[in-house]
């Protein structure tokens, strides 16, 4: 039988363990995925170091995740789907669009961004219509979502497309005059276009599309936890801040930046799960 001061002694010392505790998760970063240099969403500043609308918002989720924050991995967008897949990062957080094709590879989160695609070209330039494209060289993000709407329309409008790795890349075709436009997801032309006075967006596409995080499919526990983040976010308002701060322009207020989605992921996408949970944002 135990002695008396032993077992007191043993049971003081479980409580401590237990009382001081930190969970696995929160001992270490949450692996994702990004394109730096993407501005707004990735980029790095005088100093070397990453900030950017997705930079924060990737280390917030993280946080409310239990994590200590993220730990990006670069990989251009061209790569990502398949560093995803290889389990070179946990999360893709870079701005990508959701698809049907996309969902029925990885799991996505709810939306938190609506997006669309616009033309960005130096400033004076000119683009009506979609049937003015025709003869034009158009710079893009290799494998983006703007990428592939090229290829899908390019029979029709008859431009040329050139691909680069990274979005940077694209612009700079377009100030030297290597391509007539970069196409690129709206917010970002838009942010280009704001600081940077040589340019302007010359034309946007409506697509109906979201930004939304994406895992690999075996993550439903991963995915409901950054969806209840993303949730919480929307529910204090600290996503429309960030928009606020990155986008300089309040986030719509009827748009998926503040829209809390029943269940876990994106409604009518495949990796939809309907059941119905509460908010729960108090600390992981």
């Amino acid at each position: 039988m135990m002695q008396p001061i032993r077992r007191l002694l043993l049971c003081a010392a479980l409580a401590c363990a237990s009382l001081y505790a930190v969970p696995a998760a929160a001992q270490a970063k949450l692996k994702v995925a990004a394109d730096v240099g993407y501005s707004p969403f990735f980029v790095r500043n005088a100093d070397g170091k990453l900030e950017g609308f997705s930079f924060e918002l990737a280390n917030e989720v993280a946080r409310r995740m239990g994590y200590s924050g993220a730990e990006v991995v670069d990989t251009p967008f061209s790569a990502i789907f398949a560093g995803l897949f290889s389990k070179r990062f946990d999360m893709i957080v870079a701005p990508t669009n959701i698809t049907a094709e996309r969902a029925a590879q990885m799991l996505f989160t709810e939306p938190y961004m609506p997006t669309g695609i616009g033309f960005l070209a130096r400033k004076g330039a000119k683009l009506d219509n979609l049937a003015e494209l025709k003869g034009k060289v158009i710079a893009v993000n290799n494998g983006s979502f703007s990428d592939k709407w090229l290829q899908e329309n390019q029979a029709k409008y008859g431009y040329e497309v050139q691909r680069f790795n990274k979005n940077s890349d694209a612009v700079q075709a377009v100030m030297i005059g290597r391509a007539f436009a970069n196409l690129a997801e709206t917010p970002v032309v838009r942010f280009i276009a704001r600081d940077n006075a040589a340019t302007a967006v010359v034309f946007t596409v409506t697509t109906g599309t979201n930004f939304g995080f994406a895992l690999r499919k075996d993550e439903v526990e991963m995915r409901n936890k950054a969806d209840m983040a993303l949730e919480c976010m929307k529910h204090d308002g600290s996503l429309s801040k960030l928009h606020q701060k990155w986008f300089g322009v309040p986030a719509d207020p009827d748009s998926s930046m503040t829209k809390i989605y029943p269940g876990y992921g994106t409604p009518g996408f495949e990796g939809y799960d309907p059941t119905e949970h509460a908010l729960n944002c108090g600390k992981p």
